[in-house]
């Protein structure tokens, strides 16, 4: 069994101090019985009140442990948190209350190497229409990947299965599965997929693997404005698309993917924007190519950020927003597994460029991350990639 620690009162706590601008981590001991949070600072000084240069003291709340591959963590109007395991589990936080598994009928879920139960959405109109948006690997006669409408019940309890919003994204063993999913204020999604380690998938415009997605949520037809009005493909050239990111104030969509053994890559989006991923050499899946390659894909479009010729594996990507963000506030948070880490990336407005980086020291020891996913309250609630150790966290800026 899942072994879900804390989040109950002690999330329930964590919210209400961030809410509160509390500049004190410690609250008074816990009834007996009860887990208590587990809570560390970074070691930067708190910063001087309206001080927006500063490096903010971060604040990291367990909210829930002992978890095997958490994939996404999405937090409702309400401020329930839910988050999925990639085996094929839901489960519910909703402020003071424990953890609780929702259930879904998952029968069809494919589960192999890097497929599951992976990125979630919710609807930008939750409070009205109660959607979430699910990426999961589907069984059949030919497994595939592709997003899933739920209808959340009101007492969480529940997940119903409402439609297949689209599918037929590329499946083998499950290797590069992707998927993110990012819902839009204008009832569209985005959706990052992985070329299922396919030499002919990235450039095949026929393909929905290794590309980005743009569809209408509510009928999965292609959004208006795409490249090719007949197809949902948004851009092409990728190779294993993990991270979806709008960046606050703007029309500037972020995607983050994974390289081979070089290059990583954070990506602006631009439509029809070919991002030059072509491992089809020698009629097999040569990864020794390199992740944007021009001679190969004339006018590919160059990355914003690169790790360069060794990876750390980037998996997500979210705008920190919020005063108390300070100096970090408006940076790209990135997860990061094989680096353990997450990586803030400050670019440029014109979203061309990087113009510096660092990383959250008080998450340095948390091994693997997954899922960075920030919050309009201007806290971070944070995914973990380990094994069946695995946690939520929340980070809260002070």
């Amino acid at each position: 069994m899942t072994r879900l620690v804390l989040a109950g009162l002690a999330l329930s706590a964590a919210l209400t101090a961030t809410a509160c601008s509390s500049a004190e981590g410690a609250d008074a001991s816990p009834a007996a019985g009860t887990p208590s949070a587990t809570t560390s600072s970074s070691q930067a000084p708190a910063p001087d009140a309206g001080d927006s240069d500063a490096v903010p003291t971060v604040d990291v709340t367990t909210v829930a442990s002992g978890l095997d591959h958490p994939w996404d963590v999405v937090r409702a109007p309400d401020g329930t948190v839910l988050f999925d395991e990639r085996a094929g589990r839901f489960t519910a936080i909703r402020p003071g209350g424990e953890p609780t598994p929702v259930s879904a009928d998952l029968g069809d879920l494919f589960v192999g190497s890097e497929t599951g139960l992976m990125g979630l959405a919710l609807s930008p109109n939750f409070t009205q229409d109660r959607t979430l948006y699910s990426c999961q690997g589907i069984d059949g006669d030919s497994p595939t990947i592709g997003v899933v409408a739920w209808t959340v019940s009101d007492d969480w309890s529940s997940l119903t299965r409402t439609r297949t919003v689209i599918s037929g994204f590329p499946v083998t063993s499950g290797r590069h599965g992707g998927c993110r999913v990012l819902a839009q204020p204008d009832g569209t999604l985005f959706i990052g997929t992985g070329d299922s380690a396919q030499g002919t998938v990235p450039q095949d415009p026929k393909s929905l693997g290794g590309k980005v997605l743009h569809i209408d949520a509510a009928t999965g037809a292609p959004a208006p404005g795409n490249p090719d009005p007949a197809s949902p493909v948004y851009t092409l050239g990728h190779r294993n698309v993990q991270g979806l990111a709008a960046r606050p104030g703007s029309d500037q969509i972020f995607s983050v993917e994974q390289g081979t053994s070089r290059d990583d890559e954070v990506n602006l989006l631009v439509a029809g924007g070919n991002y030059g991923y072509r491992p089809d050499r020698s009629a097999g899946y040569d990864e020794s190519v390199a992740m944007t390659d021009p001679e190969r894909v004339p006018g590919a479009l160059d990355a914003v950020w690169s790790s360069g010729p060794s990876t750390i594996a980037t998996a997500s990507a979210s705008f920190l927003d919020g005063d108390a963000w300070g100096a970090w506030n408006g940076m790209l948070a990135v997860g990061v597994q094989k680096g353990q880490e997450v990586l803030l990336l400050d670019i440029s407005d014109d979203g061309s460029t990087v113009i510096s980086q660092t990383t959250i020291p008080a998450l340095s020891e948390q091994g693997r991350i997954r899922t960075v996913s920030a919050q309009p309250d201007g806290t971070l609630l944070v995914t973990t990639d380990n094994g069946d150790t695995d946690q939520v966290l929340l980070v809260t800026p002070r």
